[in-house]
């Protein structure tokens, strides 16, 4: 760290600059108050990244941001907030501490959280903004939380860690194998120091992969802000040992939380009727897209299906539900002399479910610009038609 960031004229130019061009500044200044402008720059940029994902950060002084692919890996405040409601205890420890959005969540529900990274440099930042956002119940320890923990006898309530997508050896990846630290490997070390586990991984992650690989699932929670997929979450309870797992869904908006819980096992054994298109459409949100609960919606809201892979949902009547909400204005073939007969539409917002076409094929076949208050719904019935279902939001 170098806490002449932290002098009063400079946290004053960062303020003044966030909106600024970081190639300009550049340009302009070589340092400032003896400090380099690049070093400077880090932290606008940083810091400019935090308004929206990490309000509290960025509301309060002095606060150290190292650098910028740290702060977009971090989780949200949103999610952060999410993952404390889901477990609890006295004591915690997060083996993947990072900048410390989660571990500051935990602290409001715990006695106790620990705070691992294997950045040195990290680390102490971390060690330097929990004093500031005066959170006096994280320990932080600059090490590999894995190596801590295979050195330790302390067992505790709750283990937290979430593996780096970033492998050295492959780059980018999604396995759970792949990621560093390898969760798989390391189970039994786990288990050992903690009757309650809970593992972050990508959205990418294939549910039924995460199963076969992890024991012990007790709950798989599916977290998207603003109808977009950012974690999931699989929490894991030692004693557990039943054949079914219970999956979470939510929803994070500006206005709501959406929320859906169903059983995989159960819906395996669900029947879901099917139907023509009636009334009103409906498409469940992006959490419960991922999860796979197209049986068990169609159950729980008494819903018939247009077909078994469209994974759209139409009633008579109108109903409350977790996702987007239409009303249905006509349905015609996927043709594009009746579709200018029938609707006419010089503009659209396009959605393609079980579809051969895709949006752009179906935007230049029917000369549509993107946007306006009309939507198509470009699916396949339980007939086989190919069709266009115009609506109108509700």
């Amino acid at each position: 760290m170098n806490l002449a960031l932290l002098h009063p004229e400079i946290q004053q130019f960062i303020n003044e600059h966030l909106k600024d061009d970081a190639a300009k500044l550049l340009l302009k200044y070589k340092t400032l108050f003896d400090v380099p402008i690049a070093e400077i720059v880090e932290q606008i940029q940083a810091k400019a990244r935090c308004e929206k994902k990490l309000p509290t950060w960025f509301s309060t002084d002095n606060i150290y941001y190292p650098n910028k692919l740290n702060i977009e890996q971090t989780s949200s405040e949103k999610t952060a907030r999410y993952k404390a409601s889901i477990v609890d205890g006295n004591s915690l420890i997060d083996l993947t501490g990072g900048f410390g959005v989660d571990c500051f969540a935990f602290a409001e529900k715990f006695q106790n959280v620990t705070h691992c990274e294997i950045s040195t440099a990290l680390s102490e930042i971390v060690s330097h903004n929990f004093v500031v956002l005066q959170k006096e119940n994280i320990k932080t320890i600059a090490q590999d939380g894995i190596a801590f923990l295979q050195q330790t006898s302390q067992t505790y309530d709750c283990i937290y860690i979430d593996p780096s997508r970033r492998n050295e050896a492959k780059g980018k990846v999604f396995l759970l194998e792949d990621c560093l630290p390898d969760v798989v490997s390391h189970q039994k070390l786990l288990q050992a120091h903690a009757d309650t586990i809970l593992i972050k991984t990508s959205p990418l992650l294939d549910i039924t992969n995460g199963l076969r690989s992890l024991e012990n699932v007790k709950e798989i929670h599916v977290v998207a802000v603003q109808n977009e997929v950012k974690e999931l979450l699989w929490l894991i309870d030692t004693h557990t040992q039943s054949e079914d797992v219970v999956v979470k869904t939510v929803n994070i908006t500006n206005k709501e939380t959406e929320s859906f819980t169903f059983s995989l096992l159960e819906e395996k054994q669900l029947e879901v009727n099917y139907t023509a298109p009636k009334k009103y459409l409906y498409e469940p949100n992006a959490a419960i897209m991922k999860a796979g609960g197209f049986s068990s919606i169609s159950n729980t809201f008494q819903l018939e299906k247009l077909h078994p892979h469209s994974h759209i949902y139409t009633s008579d009547k109108f109903i409350d539900f977790p996702g987007r909400r239409f009303e249905i204005q006509k349905v015609i073939p996927f043709n594009k002399k009746v579709f200018k007969k029938e609707v006419a539409l010089q503009k659209a917002n396009i959605t393609t479910r079980n579809f051969p076409t895709s949006v752009a094929g179906i935007r230049k076949k029917l000369t549509l610009t993107d946007g306006g208050s009309d939507f198509l719904f470009a699916t396949t019935l339980l007939s086989n038609d190919k069709v266009l279902i115009h609506c109108h939001k509700v």
